[in-house]
């Protein structure tokens, strides 16, 4: 029986993964470097930077850091002004907060992840909240979810993962979790064939919950 649910933030409770790819290839661009999103795409898998780019390009490292936080600020200003929001996921939530315990691991920095969620009421129906700030090793590790199963004194039979990316997969089975992932137009190239459910909609999670439930 899955007595705890541990929810990836990015792509599932709330649809940013695209505005993060857009920072980040607008940043990019003004150093002379193009970012395809399918190139994005693959390096999101591995966990690796998108930044390593400039570098190989032999770009001055103070540049790069000057052009991060100039992505940080891009990404904000799309966090303040587009919608993000995902139907039905404050109602799902409070539904299976009634049955299940729940906490966010999300490989979202901790700034971020509050100016997401200041006026938003998903959070209240959490344990916790892992921010990048709390692990070492980011996704496909295992760590960030080891670490959630730590925190709540579980076995990892007893959880699930709702994640909407390969490297989310990745880190969960890493983790020898149950994962289930929901369909993020972004990232619906990603390989799933690992994961123990693949959805449509998050819509369909509280029936598959209390199907298996026992």
């Amino acid at each position: 029986m899955k007595r705890y649910i541990l929810w990836d933030n990015d792509g599932v409770l709330v649809d940013t993964e695209f505005w993060y790819f857009k920072a980040t290839q607008r940043a990019l661009a003004e150093l002379g470097i193009a970012l395809e999103k399918d190139s994005y795409l693959q390096r999101m898998v591995r966990g690796a930077s998108s930044w390593e780019l400039a570098e190989a390009a032999g770009i001055d490292h103070r540049l790069i850091k000057m052009k991060q936080q100039q992505r940080n600020a891009y990404y904000e200003a799309y966090l303040a002004r587009e919608a993000i929001e995902i139907p039905g996921v404050e109602a799902i939530l409070q539904t299976l907060s009634t049955s299940h315990r729940m906490a966010i691991v999300t490989t979202s920095i901790r700034r971020h992840f509050e100016l997401i969620h200041n006026k938003r009421p998903l959070v209240q129906h959490m344990d916790f909240i892992l921010t990048r700030e709390d692990y070492a090793s980011s996704k496909p590790d295992p760590e960030p979810y080891l670490l959630a199963l730590s925190r709540f004194g579980a076995r990892a039979e007893e959880c699930l993962v709702v994640e909407d990316s390969q490297r989310g997969l990745q880190s969960a089975m890493a983790a020898d979790i149950d994962c289930a992932v929901v369909h993020n137009a972004f990232t619906a190239t990603h390989d799933f064939s690992g994961a123990k459910h693949v959805l449509s909609s998050l819509a369909d999670l509280p029936e598959i919950l209390h199907e298996n439930r026992g």
